[in-house]
């Protein structure tokens, strides 16, 4: 048995991955009980003591479920298995390293910690980038079957719907607070109108005794409430800065195309073709990132909810200095009772995706959030059952 090691350990697709990669902001984040608890299950499946999830970056490979005696968290990212492990679809399986010549003098090989037994499951997103493994390994050689490999495969996929979930969770709870500091930001200006009025009302109606009492209650809770409102914004500003509206002039036809080309994989894979009927450039106001989270959730919808071979339209139309994107599948459709709950958290619809692909029920809800911070309106039609959704997104142009 023979194994070459790759003279390029790095994917073709390596800065679109890493992307990806911080997109979950997994990244140098501390132990997890639902981690740790699938890296048990994997050494249990396997009978070994030695068990990670790791996930590769640039030029480290970070544990973030470290079931071993190893203290540190990370290993440099060419003295990793895992670093080949991302490079294959399948399982990766080293019954005894020491068979392969090529394996004795590395670094892992060769340590305190001798690795002769190593079984490691890409963690894959629906684009198809590996991001890390659910590897076990041992000193010892170690045979295997397909039942435990197909039990590792299981917890690799299991760790990306926690992944999903988790910045899913994470983005909806921006999303709300967002909403609620620009809630805070519109009540201020009324109340320090009130605020100017009572002051006013006092220096002017000097005869009127109870008016100038009036007018100072009022001016004092005034105050109050615009303090406690300052209080709440200077707050968000100190703790959210990172996830406020970056608004600059961005081109929505460029941000189309680029969140297009990132499904290349995922359309491959249900042999799905997307279409952008959008000539000219468009440019708005808007948080790009937020807006590319927008429509990375309505084009991932519109792959889950249709069958192969189908095709997604994506077009745009421009009137009253409003742009509407329209996103159109050829999909399993919506009843009406599933319009009228589209965007509620964890809503269930009565359609299921097609290619048995993840759905936590927050994506929408997200759009919903991310549109409304923009001032901008989303919604939804559809005939009926299999006959194909269309969604569609109102953004201001300026404002």
């Amino acid at each position: 048995m023979s194994y070459s090691i790759p003279t390029n350990i790095i994917p073709n697709n390596e800065e679109a991955r890493l992307k990806k990669l911080r997109h979950y902001e997994i990244l140098d984040t501390p132990a997890e009980t639902a981690f740790d608890t699938i890296a048990l299950l994997a050494a249990e499946v396997f009978d070994v003591s030695n068990a990670f999830i790791t996930f590769v970056d640039e030029d480290r490979v970070f544990f973030k479920a470290n079931i071993s005696n190893l203290k540190s968290n990370e290993v440099p990212r060419k003295e990793s298995l895992c670093s080949l492990a991302i490079l294959e679809n399948g399982i990766t399986v080293f019954n005894d390293l020491h068979t392969f010549p090529e394996f004795i003098l590395k670094p892992y090989i060769s340590a305190k910690m001798e690795i002769r037994f190593y079984a490691g499951a890409p963690l894959k997103t629906s684009e198809g980038y590996h991001l890390g493994t659910v590897c076990v390994i041992d000193s010892i050689p170690r045979s295997t079957n397909e039942k435990q490999l197909k039990m590792l495969k299981m917890l690799s996929i299991i760790v990306m719907e926690k992944l999903e979930s988790r910045i899913a969770t994470r983005k909806t709870l921006r999303a709300h607070d967002d909403r609620l500091h620009m809630l805070v930001h519109d009540l201020k200006n009324p109340m320090t109108s009130i605020l100017l009025q009572s002051e006013l009302i006092d220096r002017t109606v000097k005869t009127e005794v109870q008016a100038a009492l009036i007018a100072r209650k009022i001016h004092q809770q005034s105050k109050n409430i615009v303090d406690s409102l300052d209080h709440i914004l200077s707050d968000a500003r100190s703790q959210h800065d990172a996830i406020k509206l970056q608004q600059r002039k961005v081109d929505l036809k460029a941000i189309l195309e680029e969140t297009a080309r990132n499904f290349g994989i995922m359309l491959d894979n249900k042999n799905q073709k997307l279409h952008l009927q959008i000539n000219e450039p468009i440019e708005i106001y808007a948080d790009e990132e937020k807006l590319k989270d927008i429509f990375e959730n309505l084009i991932s919808n519109a792959m889950k909810y249709s069958e192969p071979n189908k095709e997604i339209t994506i077009s745009t139309k421009t009137e009253n200095n409003k742009v509407i994107v329209s996103v159109k599948d050829q999909g399993l459709g919506l009843l009406p009772t599933d319009i009228e709950k589209l965007f509620v958290k964890f809503a269930r619809l009565s359609s299921i995706p097609t290619g048995r692909e993840r759905s936590n029920g927050l994506g929408l809800s997200i759009v919903k959030m991310l549109v409304d911070l923009h001032k901008g309106k989303v919604w939804a039609e559809s005939k009926g059952k299999n006959m194909g959704s269309t969604f569609f997104v109102e953004l201001p142009l300026k404002y």
